[in-house]
């Protein structure tokens, strides 16, 4: 777990300003386990859970993979960019995003201003290992899955680092585990420590 003292100076103000503990936002790569950390902590916090792209599928009543094929990455990133402000501006939820989320500076100004942002951490390879049998990752269908991996954690992870409040890494861990590291991690924030 990583917590940087900037921000834990601004969580801590975000604490301190409105006496309620503020959204949890989960960003990171595809396979990192926003969805399933997500809600094992809305659970464990007595929160709301909401994906964003589950939401995108509801509200569009199609999946990703098809909304990709007919409206391509650009048509699938502003659905998601509604999806993300509308969601954020809940109060008391945990909010899992998708991996390119973090492509959109008014995604990243958005989470930024109204919650705290989780970055779970995971190598290219336990992301290959939980992809695998995927079949509604359009970006991974490519010839070469482990690359494109790799290219977009080249092209991302600066963005998830500089957008992160805490950095949990969830390589070969279990889901209750990692949802618990946060759950300590913002315990110990509301105290002060």
């Amino acid at each position: 777990m990583t917590l940087t003292d900037a921000s834990r100076t601004i969580a801590a103000r975000i604490l301190l300003a409105t006496s309620v503990l503020p959204n949890i936002f989960l960003i990171g790569p595809m396979g990192a386990g926003k969805s399933a950390v997500g809600r094992q902590l809305a659970r464990m916090l007595k929160r709301r859970f909401y994906d964003a792209d589950a939401e995108i599928e509801v509200r569009a009543g199609v999946d990703i993979p098809f909304i990709f094929e007919k409206e391509g990455e650009s048509g699938f990133r502003r659905r998601e960019r509604e999806v993300i402000d509308e969601l954020a501006q809940l109060d008391e939820i945990v909010l899992a995003t998708g991996g390119g989320a973090v492509l959109d500076p008014d995604n990243r100004a958005a989470l930024a201003s109204r919650g705290f942002v989780v970055y779970l951490v995971a190598s290219v390879g336990q992301q290959l290992e939980r992809t695998r049998a995927s079949t509604h990752r359009p970006l991974l269908d490519t010839p070469d899955p482990a690359a494109r991996l790799a290219s977009l954690m080249t092209e991302r992870e600066p963005l998830y680092e500089g957008l992160a409040a805490l950095q949990v890494n969830t390589d070969g861990r279990q889901v209750r585990d990692v949802a618990m590291e946060i759950r300590r991690a913002l315990a110990a924030m509301e105290q002060g420590d």
